[in-house]
């Protein structure tokens, strides 16, 4: 049975107590109890009996759990019901004096309201990381919450809060996508809220992500106007990354334009902001890199490791497989499932690899840039795992940094 009422009522007292009673001298009786402030009491109460298609208007409510039927639960109803319940059944009622039932259902809401505040202590010794994500109407961002809220990027002890930027336009896409994560119920996922006021943005952040992007039309806009857009979101962002953020704040650039070049304008136009939290994901060239590869090869493209990006990530690259290894291949020469061999050493056709695959680096391009948010989501939950728990050992990840010396 569940025994449910305000935490300072007195007809609850009387009904737990009895409760109590049962449960401790008959075998398969059992109790779940379940206290309410009394100020969140009706809200509660309204809310348990609309979803069971229950009428019950005063405290307590007792119920019987009919989980081994498959069922909702049955009404019993208030205290006078479970008493005649009781007396019914096992031939047993309570007797209790009115002076007592005051005198316990003031004790009740002082453990309700000392449990209450020992759950908030111990929340607030829970710090989630506070996670900003920019352009949050991009479907990237749409795929990418669940990578982030599912344990898997930053561990399954680890919790997080959301928040989403975007401009006043997109409110309505950005309240779908918070109504969407919190029906979700991810387990570690705190809070997850939506913001289009600029001045608010990045306000304790520990992470990040920015994915504005421009559209190129070179026949519209010329180059260097795309690029002075990207600057001028920049310089309205890395300000606000200073002011607001945490000092060791991680900052990813992705997107499908200029990801290098807005990682630069962040550093630039936010100094103090360090050069070594900042990064360019370059997951999603390395992705499609090794499966033309693996199609190449006719293997998975899982096996395909240490392929390496240079240069501008969304811009002029060039794919180098020098160090490229291969795992699982299926070929003469086998050897345990951490046995690799060089790439350059299996692909025979070097033709085809300074012809088709070299010179494919535009397709490459378009390939990534016409994604529409599955393979840049996991490009950019996969760099936040290696960077928060280190890539796996002996893989080399390409990742845009800011260079050290020549």
């Amino acid at each position: 049975a569940v025994f449910t009422g305000k935490a300072n009522c007195p007809y609850y007292a009387k009904a737990e107590l009895l409760a109590d009673y049962l449960q401790a001298n008959l075998p398969d009786f059992r109790v779940h109890k379940i206290t309410q402030h009394p100020d969140k009491w009706e809200q509660w109460l309204h809310d348990i009996c609309e979803t069971n298609g229950w009428e019950h208007r005063r405290s307590p409510i007792v119920w019987r759990e009919l989980l081994d039927r498959g069922g909702r639960g049955l009404l019993l109803g208030g205290v006078n019901d479970f008493l005649e319940y009781a007396e019914h059944y096992y031939a047993i009622t309570s007797k209790m004096l009115s002076e007592e039932m005051l005198d316990i259902a003031e004790e009740n809401l002082q453990a309700h309201i000392e449990n209450e505040k020992e759950e908030e202590e111990i929340r607030s010794l829970i710090k989630p990381l506070q996670i900003w994500i920019t352009s949050a109407s991009a479907p990237i961002c749409y795929q990418l919450i669940p990578l982030l809220a599912n344990g898997e990027v930053f561990g399954m002890t680890t919790e997080i809060s959301i928040h989403l930027l975007d401009t006043d336009q997109f409110k309505e896409v950005l309240c779908g996508i918070v109504m969407e994560a919190e029906d979700m119920a991810f387990p570690l996922l705190r809070s997850i809220s939506e913001h289009t006021a600029i001045d608010e943005a990045f306000i304790e952040a520990d992470i990040i992500i920015i994915l504005d992007d421009v559209l190129l039309n070179l026949e519209v806009q010329s180059l260097e106007n795309y690029i002075r857009e990207v600057s001028e979101i920049c310089q309205v962002y890395a300000p606000l990354i200073e002011k607001n953020a945490k000092s060791e704040v991680r900052v990813i650039s992705s997107g499908k334009t200029f990801v290098n070049l807005k990682a630069m304008m962040i550093m630039t136009y936010g100094p103090s902001i360090k050069p070594e939290n900042v990064i360019a994901v370059a997951t999603s060239w390395e992705c499609a890199a090794k499966a033309m590869l693996a199609r190449k090869l006719n293997m998975n493209a899982s096996g395909v490791k240490d392929v390496i990006v240079w240069g501008n990530i969304t811009g002029c690259n060039y794919i180098d497989l020098s160090h490229a290894k291969l795992y699982g291949y299926d070929c003469a020469i086998w050897g345990p499932a951490n046995f690799p061999r060089p790439l350059l050493n299996v692909i025979y056709d070097s033709e085809w690899i300074h012809s088709e695959f070299l010179s494919a680096q535009s397709s490459l391009s378009s390939r990534v840039c016409h994604c529409v948010g599955m393979l840049p989501a996991h490009a950019v939950a996969t760099a936040l795992k290696y960077w928060y728990h280190g890539s796996p050992p002996g893989e080399i990840v390409s990742v845009g940094i800011l260079t050290e010396g020549k």
